[in-house]
């Protein structure tokens, strides 16, 4: 678990030193008149419910398409892919504890949303979707996500609880996604 976590630290902070440098080489324009934007988004996350039985930990990958709608308003469609990688677990056996390694977890999410801005770049989101098991049984989910977040003309970091049930087996997790993106 230890392990597990330093490495979840060190791609965060690796990511947020890659993006960090590049803010300061780029210049923002505010003359963009498409409404039109798309977000490339890395994801890290902590699972909740019975995803946590399997996984401690996981990370993905996410693309974004976002129309402005109104100043204050804009509409979402978000996929990628979220690995929930599976931990160490324990078995208590008449032979004595036996120790193994949970599969992991892949799903594929598929949301529509939207981004409703409440101060100056702060904003509130709600998407829902289907969320595509990838192992197992390969069940289809419904996904249910509020959040916030801050985003400015070329990044977005928000924070979301993400809820997925279907099938008898429900779970979620806690997120975070921090996206660079452009006008189309």
């Amino acid at each position: 678990m230890k392990n597990s976590t330093k490495l979840m630290a060190t791609a965060i902070a690796a990511v947020a030193i890659l993006f960090g440098t590049q803010v300061k080489a780029q210049t923002t324009t505010s003359t963009d008149s498409s409404p039109w934007r798309l977000g490339i988004g890395v994801e890290g996350f902590a699972p909740t419910g019975k995803l946590h039985d399997i996984s401690n930990i996981g990370i993905g990958g996410t693309a974004r398409l976002q129309y402005g709608a109104d100043k204050g308003l804009a509409y979402t469609l978000t996929s990628g892919y979220y690995n929930a990688f599976g931990k160490d677990v324990n078995a208590a056996t008449s032979f004595g504890t036996i120790g193994s390694k949970s599969a992991a977890l892949g799903i594929v999410p598929i949301k529509l949303g939207i981004k409703a801005y409440f101060a100056d770049n702060i904003y509130f989101g709600a998407e829902a979707g289907a969320g595509f098991e990838t192992n197992y049984a390969k069940n289809t989910k419904l996904i249910l996500a509020p959040g916030v977040g801050y985003s400015n003309h070329s990044w977005d970091i928000g924070a979301r609880y993400e809820n997925f049930s279907g099938q008898s087996n429900n779970y979620g997790l806690v997120g975070v996604r921090i996206a660079y993106g452009f006008s189309l």
